[in-house]
């Protein structure tokens, strides 16, 4: 198992430099799909494609997770994701900042407006002592309104009074 340790933000704006990075089409699928927050995660990501579990290892504490990844095929991909699951679609650029880099989300389809980053670290003082971009609204790690298993298969609508807390705007891009 993995431990994956990372801190989540909303986007204020959209670095300049964004467009250039390294990019990728991610789709989602969440199952089962009948339960409010499934922890189990099938990927395509690009052209690689993956099976994912991953929930918090101390409690609700969202910024460090363990994570089992098996890699699939293609054609194991297309069979599982005919189960009944909730999905996403989001396209995500890899850009670097400072000693990390910023995994940009941008959502599409029924969540065209929401974009999240995602900081990874390799130890928690990093983790611990990272302090928020200019181009990041605010730190949702904790808020489970944008936890991957609960945002698949919502509306930007269904999302919305959790976002306007924050004064977070619909971002185009």
């Amino acid at each position: 198992m993995e431990i994956e340790l990372e801190k989540t933000f909303l986007l204020k704006f959209m670095p300049e430099e964004v467009g250039g990075c390294r990019s990728a089409e991610i789709i989602d699928i969440y199952i089962p799909g009948n339960v409010e927050h499934p922890i189990l995660r099938i990927r395509k990501s690009g052209e690689k494609y993956e099976i994912t579990k991953k929930e918090p290892l101390k409690g609700n504490d969202s910024s460090e997770q363990g994570e089992i990844t098996i890699p699939l095929s293609e054609k194991e991909f297309k069979e599982l994701s005919l189960l009944k699951g909730k999905r996403f679609r989001k396209i995500r650029y890899y850009y670097p900042f400072k000693e990390v880099v910023a995994e940009i989300d941008i959502y599409k389809d029924d969540l065209e407006g929401l974009v999240i980053v995602d900081f990874e670290f390799k130890e928690n003082k990093d983790k611990d002592n990272f302090k928020m971009p200019d181009f990041c609204l605010a730190d949702i790690t904790q808020d489970k309104f944008c936890a991957g298993g609960i945002l698949a298969g919502k509306k930007y609508d269904d999302i919305e009074p959790s976002l306007k807390k924050y004064g977070y705007k619909k971002i185009k891009f």
